[in-house]
């Protein structure tokens, strides 16, 4: 091995390697051990986001930016710090493969309606009055209800009712950035007019996951929000048996017309960690973006503990190991989106449990979160 160190950094080697720099032409010899990794070497990294942070800079945000002035949406997005400077398709990254962001709309406001090749989801943290509405259906939004809305979708907000409302925004920005696929229209008009009854796609699925005979033929999105009470009736009907070890009781969002994820290229998950829960550790090649939506506890991520409760945002990186403990009285709340979808249309889907200690890590330090 040292021989071989020796040659490539020979100065007949460097000479050469540079000669042919000159026509864009590059040597495999120098490149393979950056471009092959043993295994995931992922640049971005584990993170945690207060809840108390975003909502200050949210509340300080919608005195300076409008959906009319400044933007279409007021929106902050979560950028992992392992890929701020990997430009371009590191910037506005949460993930390498997702972008992920708190949006905020006041009362009397809207955002007005556009459509673009990614698709997009959301998950609704606090509020209630406003509305989605997405190819002519208006989805009025309450607190844990779960909106689709896949690619090439007209969608924009309003909000005829008296409280703000905020949630998560998840896109597969990232990837489509990458991919070359970009593409964006806004709408003729300022907002999407009703064509259909409103909350149409939910009633038409009152019932369930039980889909009308119409919905036999794949649809890019014949349920277009999926509300809590039903998400959570599901949850409760899990908890009659023992918990997945790694996961608790977790449910995942699927377009019922062909029983894929919600979303084509991102997943959507809601697990139930019960009081006192300690899942064990695993890894897996899909990242994924959590957001707490009741409950405290911390999880361990590669070793380094991350304290979280209601509200907060945190990343666990691709091949990252990872466990969850709930620390709260009352039983923990996660949504969270990955881009399992993809891995799995690439055959990179990977997962493997820890097998050391029980199948728990030891923690050997303490993420410290950014405060204002």
């Amino acid at each position: 091995m040292a021989e071989k160190n020796e040659f490539f950094q020979s100065e007949t080697v460097q000479n050469f390697n540079k000669e042919i720099e000159k026509y864009y032409l590059g040597p495999l010899w120098n490149a393979i051990p950056d471009l092959m990794h043993k295994q995931p070497a992922p640049h971005a990294q584990a993170y945690l986001w207060k809840w108390e942070t975003l909502y200050k800079k949210l509340m300080e945000a919608k005195d300076i930016f409008t959906p009319d002035r400044g933007g279409e949406r007021r929106a902050i997005y979560l950028q992992n710090p392992g890929l701020t400077n990997r430009q371009p398709w590191g910037w506005a990254s949460t993930t390498q493969t997702l972008y992920a962001a708190v949006q905020l709309i006041l009362p009397g406001e809207t955002a007005p309606s556009h459509r673009h090749t990614q698709s997009a989801l959301r998950f609704i943290i606090e509020g209630q009055g406003a509305y989605s509405i997405v190819q002519g259906e208006r989805i009025f939004m309450e607190e844990g209800d779960f909106l689709t809305t896949p690619q090439t979708l007209w969608h924009g907000h309003s909000h005829p009712g008296d409280k703000p409302m905020i949630w998560m925004d998840c896109l597969d920005i990232p990837t489509i950035y990458a991919l070359g696929g970009t593409f964006f229209e806004s709408y003729p008009e300022k907002i999407e007019q009703p064509s259909v009854p409103d909350n149409y796609s939910a009633m038409r699925y009152a019932g369930g996951m039980v889909r009308p005979i119409s919905d036999r033929s794949s649809k890019i999105a014949p349920l277009g929000s999926f509300k809590w009470a039903q998400t959570l009736a599901a949850l409760h009907g899990l908890s009659r048996f023992e918990p997945d070890p790694f996961d608790g009781y977790a449910v995942e969002y699927i377009n019922p017309s062909n029983g894929l994820t919600a979303n084509p290229t991102i997943a959507a998950w809601m697990q139930k960690l019960p009081n006192g829960f300690r899942s064990k550790a695993h890894r897996h090649t899909h990242s994924t973006i959590y957001q707490v939506f009741k409950g405290a506890g911390y999880t361990v991520i590669n070793g380094e503990q991350f304290h979280w409760s209601k509200g907060d945002f945190f990343v666990v990186p691709n091949w990252a190991w990872h466990e969850h403990v709930v620390t709260s009285s009352e039983d923990a709340y996660l949504f969270s989106c990955s881009d399992l979808p993809i891995m799995e249309k690439f055959n990179l889907e990977r997962e493997e449990a820890y097998e050391e200690n029980q199948g728990h890590q030891q923690i050997v330090k303490e993420f410290v979160p950014l405060l204002p």
